[in-house]
This record gives structure tokens, C-alpha cells and sequence, in this order.
């Protein structure tokens, strides 16, 4: 099945340790900065187990800084290691309900555990907090998906009205090996296409799918789409 790629909209970095707003002490004890070292050096060197453990002991020491957490969750998402990403996650949004980077990471984490539920609950959330439109497109993709189609097609109007999309590009993979980018529009009239299909609006989701190959006139989904539209 072809998968639409999508991209982190976050990004944790190595300094964040620097950035403890949500630490309880102005200064933490010369053993934190060791295991802080002790943490960098395994990245350095590939040891995300010897990382992880350095972290673990510097939530210890630290528990109210989100910032260690994140780049725990960070860590087993990378992994692909789910379970421990969305608890992780779940930890970090006790302390901070708005964090974007555990809103987003437990959003995919959901998805990809097939909880999509969560997932989209997730995303909501995520949405309030930064009123992106890949995010708006991302859990419209995920209302579909959960048939919740009136919903889609409030946020699919949303989505064509605002002029950001026409800026924003989605990677689209095809097969194994085949990657290519497409407008943020064209995938946003595909999937209003797929919409009005699953609603018996044929002619609606025609015109859709036209109009996606108008912008996109390789754009491999939107023609699948309107072949099978009639059979």
C-alpha cells in the first residue's frame, strides 16, 4: 500500500538540558553534569542504551524537567519502540499538556500502534497548541480514516481556503523505492475526493480528483482514484 510520508515538527536538541524552565533548582549537583557528559558521549559513540540510562538518571535528579523526558520519548521513538514512547509522552504532558513534541511523537505512536483514536486526539490537541496546517491536514487524513466524514470535510474546507497550503509540500511514496513531493493542495482535493466517494457523491469526488491532476498531473493517487471511481 502506497504510505504518505510525513515529517517531525519538532526537533530536540542537545542543549535543551541548558533550557530547564520547568526544573524545581537554579543549580543541580556536579553529579547531574556528569551523567549529562556521560549521556553526550554515548551519543557520540552510538549507545542509545548507555543514553537512555544516563537519562533516566538525570530525570532522577531532575524530575519536573520536561526537557529530559522529551528527549527520552525522542529516543524510544526513534527506536520504533511505541509502547515506551506514548508513556513516556504521557509523562511529559502531566507536566506540560500543551508540549507539542509529545503531542506529535504520541500522535504517531498511536497511529503506528493502530490506536488512531488516540492518535487523533493527539493531533487535536496538537492543532490548538500550533494551528499548523499540517497538522490540521494530518488529523483530517486520521478523521477519514475513522469515517468520520462530516468532520473531514469541515476541516478539508478549512484547509482549501487557506492560501499556506499552496506552500507546503507532503512526500508521497510509491512501491519500495519511488519518493516524490507533492503540494500540500493537491493531496488535500485527493483526499476530499476520497471523501465524497465514500459519501456515493461520485460527481463530488470527480471533480476533486480532476482537480488535484490539474495541479498535479502525475500525481499517481488522484488517477488510481478516478479509475476506480466507476467500477
Amino acid at each position: 500500500m502506497n504510505k504518505l510520508i510525513f515529517g517531525l515538527l519538532f526537533f530536540v536538541s542537545l542543549s535543551s538540558f541548558a533550557q530547564d524552565t520547568t526544573s524545581t533548582a537554579s543549580t543541580k549537583p556536579p553529579l547531574y553534569y556528569l551523567y549529562q557528559n556521560s549521556y553526550n558521549l554515548a551519543l557520540k559513540y552510538n549507545d542509545p542504551l548507555t543514553a537512555r540510562s544516563a537519562l533516566y538518571t538525570m530525570i532522577n535528579m531532575d524530575p519536573l524537567n520536561d526537557s529530559l523526558r522529551v528527549t527520552l520519548a525522542f529516543s524510544y521513538f526513534e527506536a520504533r519502540q511505541y509502547p515506551s514512547t506514548i508513556l513516556t509522552c504521557l509523562d511529559v504532558l502531566g507536566l506540560n499538556p500543551q508540549n507539542p513534541a509529545a503531542l506529535e511523537m504520541s500522535g504517531i505512536a498511536y497511529e503506528e500502534l493502530g490506536i488512531k483514536d488516540k492518535a487523533l486526539s493527539s493531533f487535536e490537541k496538537l492543532y490548538m497548541v500550533n494551528e499548523n496546517v499540517n497538522t490540521l491536514y494530518k488529523l483530517t487524513f486520521i478523521q477519514y480514516d475513522l469515517e468520520r466524514y462530516n468532520e473531514c470535510e469541515v476541516n478539508i474546507d478549512i484547509l482549501l481556503k487557506d492560501e499556506n497550503i499552496d506552500n507546503e509540500t507532503l512526500r508521497f511514496q510509491f512501491g519500495e523505492d519511488e519518493q516524490k513531493d507533492y503540494s500540500m493542495r493537491v493531496a488535500v482535493l485527493n483526499l476530499s475526493g476520497l471523501v465524497k466517494k465514500a459519501q456515493g457523491d461520485k460527481d463530488g469526488a470527480r471533480a476533486a480528483f480532476n482537480q488535484a491532476l490539474e495541479i498535479a498531473p502525475d500525481f499517481a493517487f488522484a488517477k488510481t482514484n478516478l479509475e476506480e471511481l466507476d467500477k
